[in-house]
């Protein structure tokens, strides 16, 4: 254990803060025996705070607890059938890289989530979702450490209780804490594409695909090349100008209230769910109220300005600055469509 750790290199919105207490997991057995150990019981105690890839976080101060830092690697193939491949995946390793190496290997199920920032490990707690696909949809199972029992525990897809942009690991608590550490995340994943169907319902991923295939049959890999292309389109590398992707959820309303607002604004994009709900753009709403490429009165932070949905750091700022500036983009959105947007991002 280290302390007084710099973080800006571990969050991709590039805030400079420090955490007091910090340990760097590389070694799963070798943290279970250090944690588990007499001399840390004092630490079970303390405030804590699992660390991925800084991804998907806002830091607005130093902080306080201890900083958990998962950066375990290792792909396992755990078994195959005649159509599907499971594989169990280190918590630390990269999300793209490990969905191109999925693409590489000529497997389906989670192309369409191609270049988003992050780890493996975090995949599940955010059920991360892009272009018509999430996660949860191939996961298997989440080993975990459980920290009520603090013995290692294999939840089902159905323990994780996936849903949009949430799950299990966002809600289960123990001692008022995140209950669950993740270790690996395995997932099945199709192999034999004789009947695979690429998801290609959303933005503008078919037109894209259709042009990387030029006249023969969709791979994977397709897939994954169109939505690379498209990101990159409208969102900034974080190494250049840092972000945590898309801010805000895109919020779910009724379908009287989606049809009241269609009939106000024609362009409105509108994405009906299995549960009668419908998706609203949150981009689009933020655009429309006006926000798209302005920034703070400081000029630390802004609004990305090719694409609504993504706040960006300039240099110089505070998440608390970050913050004030979602709250009111949020307020202005709901004064104009009477709709609730959320941040996506876990603000510590």
């Amino acid at each position: 254990m280290t302390h007084g750790v710099d973080l800006t290199a571990y969050n991709t919105m590039g805030f400079a803060v420090r955490a007091h207490d910090y340990v760097g997991i590389s070694d799963w057995s070798a943290f279970l025996d250090w944690w588990r150990a007499p001399a840390q019981v004092r630490l079970h105690a303390q405030p804590r705070f699992i660390l991925g890839g800084g991804s998907n976080l806002v830091l607005t101060q130093d902080i306080a607890a201890l900083i958990l830092h998962v950066q375990t690697r290792g792909i396992h193939e755990v078994r195959r059938d005649t159509k599907y491949v499971w594989c169990e995946v280190a918590a630390g390793e990269s999300w793209h890289d490990w969905v191109m190496h999925t693409v590489a290997q000529g497997w389906a199920g989670i192309e369409n989530l191609a270049l988003i920032p992050g780890t493996v490990g975090a995949c599940p707690v955010q059920n991360i979702g892009a272009y018509g696909m999430e996660a949860g949809q191939a996961i298997e199972y989440v080993s975990v450490l459980d920290f009520a029992s603090g013995e290692m525990v294999r939840l089902s897809a159905e323990d994780c209780r996936f849903a949009y942009r949430d799950s299990l690991f966002k809600q289960a608590q123990y001692a008022g804490q995140a209950r669950y550490l993740i270790a690996s995340v395995c997932f099945k994943l199709q192999h034999d594409l004789s009947d695979w169907q690429a998801s290609l319902g959303y933005g503008d991923v078919a037109q894209r695909v259709a042009e990387l295939a030029s006249g023969r049959e969709v791979r994977p890999a397709d897939v994954a090349q169109a939505v690379i292309a498209i990101r990159q389109s409208k969102l900034p590398d974080p190494k250049v100008l840092g972000n945590a992707g898309s801010f805000f959820k895109n919020p779910v309303v009724t379908q009287a209230q989606a049809d009241e607002l269609k009939a106000r604004y024609e362009k409105l994009p509108c994405y009906p769910m299995s549960n009668g709900m419908v998706k609203l753009a949150a981009g689009w709403l933020i655009e429309q109220a006006g926000w798209k490429g302005k920034n703070s009165a400081s000029g630390h932070v802004g609004v990305y300005e090719k694409q609504a949905l993504v706040l960006v750091h300039h240099g110089g700022g505070t998440g608390a600055e970050l913050m004030q500036l979602a709250h009111q983009i949020a307020e202005d959105v709901f004064k104009q469509f009477g709709v609730r947007i959320e941040p996506e991002p876990i603000v510590l």
